[in-house]
């Protein structure tokens, strides 16, 4: 029989966002991979993320195994793909002596996410491989349930940046018709206020970093004063809206 990987979604942060297709998938896998941030030497540098943390409200400890990825190397290319080979070839040993492995992933497996990487390297090195995902809540679906940010109306059009592109890129989405949904933000926390103000977006605009954890923060974007926010950051500025209710039909 084919081996099977499955990208599993779990989530922005909070246990009960986790779908009941995904706990099953999470729970039927004969094991279940969550992604650890490599330390300076490559190795596992101990830390519990947010898909691992998780993934343990639903399945025991001991068919949890943590892999490296080099989810924090963006200067180094070289030291990134090395990262990726290595963690995809511990993912092969795993398919191979047990068949199924789902893989824990926050958000959406199809949405700026590890898994597609991994999905990549294991039908490169084995193309028989089933690949299949099980769709997450996404940090701006929950931001928005959270603030009361609407993210579209009508004909309203939604555009989704990572602001590791740039600020160009955010500034070109906000001239824009739309809302417009800004994720890994946090470092760049000062450009994107400067980017908010020079656009009049910046009064319907709120902000959120760990959602649905002990130590979530929602604020409005007004409030940002330039100074660093943790990296997984979400910003909503939600589209003009005239006309009243159903203006944009």
């Amino acid at each position: 029989m084919s081996s099977k990987l499955i990208g599993v979604g779990v989530g922005p942060g909070d246990p009960e966002l986790v779908t009941v297709k995904g706990v099953n998938a999470l729970r039927a896998a004969d094991v279940v991979v969550v992604p650890v941030m490599a330390a300076p030497d490559g190795k596992d540098g101990g830390e519990r993320g947010r898909a691992e943390a998780t993934v343990l409200h639903y399945v025991p400890e001991e068919k949890v195994v943590r892999v490296v990825f080099a989810l924090n190397e963006r200067a180094d290319r070289g030291r990134r793909e090395a990262a990726w080979d290595a963690a995809g070839g511990r993912v092969a040993e795993l398919l191979t002596a047990h068949g199924t492995v789902a893989f824990a992933t926050i958000g959406d497996p199809n949405v700026y996410s590890t898994f597609t990487y991994l999905a990549q390297t294991i039908q490169d090195l084995f193309p028989g491989t089933v690949v299949e995902t099980v769709p997450g809540i996404t940090a701006m679906q929950d931001l928005s349930a959270r603030s009361g940010a609407v993210l579209t109306e009508g004909t309203e059009p939604l555009t989704l940046v990572p602001v590791t592109a740039g600020a160009a890129v955010l500034k070109e989405a906000l001239n824009g018709p739309g809302t417009v949904v800004a994720y890994k933000f946090g470092r760049q926390a000062h450009e994107v206020a400067e980017a908010l103000r020079e656009t009049g977006r910046i009064d319907d605009a709120v902000w959120g970093s760990a959602l649905g954890l002990a130590e979530e923060s929602i604020r409005p974007a007004a409030d940002l004063d330039g100074g660093p926010l943790p990296y997984l950051s979400t910003l909503i500025a939600p589209a003009r809206r005239e006309g009243g209710r159903g203006g944009k039909l």
